[in-house]
């Protein structure tokens, strides 16, 4: 958990018109680290223990590198000796992508649970067989068969795929009789 959280309203104009105009970007990225060790009370005032979140980093460069912002909003949590900070108020992309990221996670931890239910079971005999029917209804004589339909299945496409190997030996050694 963060040791230190607190909200900043960092003014960076002062800062970023020192800068030529080519460097204003740079200078206002420089000014947000120089502000935070200053007041989060960072050892040495070592920039290098800052970090600047991606947010923050895309609303100071968004105009660009001659004319960043004026005035930036920022949330800074200490942990330790590092400092990280980030906009207090994420932009609708960055909201959508969380929304996004979070979907995809549930949708794959959806699709691990039905890849587990869907394993191969091994067909057994005796007292198994009948806990096994009773629970899903399905006899250990119909399992047999539909594991032998699937390994024929795979018998299949590992032909194919030899198959295909072969034939791709035989442009090559064809491509190369040409040359000759």
């Amino acid at each position: 958990m963060a040791d230190l959280e607190r909200i900043y309203n960092i003014p960076l104009r002062r800062e970023w018109e020192k800068a030529p105009r080519y460097r204003r970007a740079k200078k206002a990225v420089k000014a947000v680290k120089e502000f935070l060790a200053r007041h989060m009370k960072v050892y040495d005032r070592d920039l290098e223990k800052i970090k600047i979140g991606r947010w923050l980093n895309m609303h100071i460069w968004q105009q660009g590198i001659k004319k960043p912002p004026a005035m930036v909003k920022v949330k800074a949590t200490k942990e330790g000796d590092v400092v990280r900070a980030e906009l207090v108020e994420l932009p609708k992309k960055a909201k959508r992508e969380a929304e996004k990221e979070a979907k995809e996670k549930a949708e794959g931890e959806k699709k691990k649970k039905e890849k587990e239910t869907v394993k191969l079971k091994v067909p057994f005999t005796g007292k198994k067989a009948k806990e096994e029917e009773k629970k899903e209804g399905v006899k250990p004589e119909e399992k047999k068969e539909e594991v032998k339909e699937e390994e024929k299945l795979e018998e299949k496409v590992e032909v194919k795929t030899e198959e295909k190997k072969e034939e791709k030996k035989e442009v090559k050694t064809e491509a190369k009789e040409e040359k000759k």
